[in-house]
């Protein structure tokens, strides 16, 4: 049985002219499922995560959160999200110890004990004044104080900016936590690692519009790695790619190749680790100068195929 959608998106674009904006952005997110957006800056990913927080409103489409709209019912909503803004800009009023008690008294909390976990983890002076915070310690402030509410949504525009690779690990443990307890997690961000550390899906915009969507399984039901082979004549490398090589799949093998250099007599193609043996026993046919081969990772789906999509 299907999960509920905790996000709806249909048709939704905001045209800021230009060709900025987004446009007929149409994706779900199911209940209890992180989902991770990733786009260049000016793609549009503070835009969309704007208009899930209800601070504006589309040109024409609409955003469900937990079948509300965003828009009209926006107060409602955010009384269960846990949002990160893209932006830090922390209120006057004192220091983060200040500042944490306004928002547990917001939030009506009684027990204090998840928000201190959550400061010792991230490791945050909470006596110091909040305008004199490093941009890394207003970032973890911001963390601590979407995370304590133990939401049931959380939304989260660029999480990890500004935090160093320790902290940017204790984050991803927050989110996958979140995930184990069944939490919904929408997150943009340009780290590949930490997207493909924690997300179900991943979907890919550039410019305004939806480039790709990939969801894990395509990756964890048939891994994939990318081979680079260095032939040792150019005639082996031309006869190569004139070849008509098995079929995968019904794919030609010449379509997985992603890359070629015949300056370097050189190819790289992205294939299935079910295909291996198959692939080197076609190898054997040519002499070979150089082999190698490295995970198929989310930045190499990216590089190799999403950056030379169509929009």
């Amino acid at each position: 049985m299907e999960r509920e959608n905790s996000i709806e998106v249909h048709n939704l674009t905001k045209d800021y002219k230009k060709g900025r904006g987004i446009f007929d952005f149409n994706f779900e997110v199911k209940k209890g499922e992180v989902f991770g957006l990733i786009g260049t800056n000016g793609s549009g990913k503070t835009t969309t995560i704007r208009h899930m927080m209800g601070f504006i409103h589309g040109d024409s489409g609409k955003v469900n959160i937990n079948g509300l709209d965003a828009w009209k019912d926006s107060a409602k909503i955010k009384q269960y999200i846990g949002y990160v803004p893209g932006q830090i800009d922390f209120p006057d009023v004192g220091t983060g110890t200040d500042f944490l008690k306004i928002q547990s008294e917001l939030l009506g909390l009684r027990d204090m004990s998840y928000m201190n976990d959550l400061i010792d983890r991230f490791k945050i002076d909470i006596t110091a004044p909040l305008r004199r915070m490093s941009k890394g310690m207003k970032q973890k402030m911001a963390l601590v104080a979407a995370f304590m509410s133990d939401a049931d949504i959380y939304i989260l525009d660029e999480p990890s900016t500004g935090l160093d690779p320790l902290m940017r690990d204790t984050l991803i443990q927050l989110i996958l936590e979140k995930k184990a307890q069944g939490k919904t997690v929408f997150m943009s961000s340009h780290i590949f690692k930490e997207v493909e550390d924690t997300c179900d899906t991943v979907m890919f915009i550039r410019n305004g519009h939806i480039v790709n969507l990939v969801r894990r399984s395509q990756f964890e039901n048939d891994p994939h790695e990318a081979f680079t082979v260095t032939f040792a004549s150019d005639n082996d490398y031309k006869r190569y790619l004139e070849y008509d090589h098995y079929m995968l799949k019904d794919v030609p093998l010449n379509e997985l190749i992603v890359n070629k250099n015949q300056k370097n007599k050189q190819i790289t193609l992205n294939l299935p680790m079910s295909q291996i043996n198959e692939f080197l026993k076609d190898l054997s046919e040519y002499s070979i100068a150089g082999f190698s081969n490295e995970a198929f990772s989310l930045e190499k789906y990216y590089t190799t195929i999403v950056e030379k999509m169509e929009v």
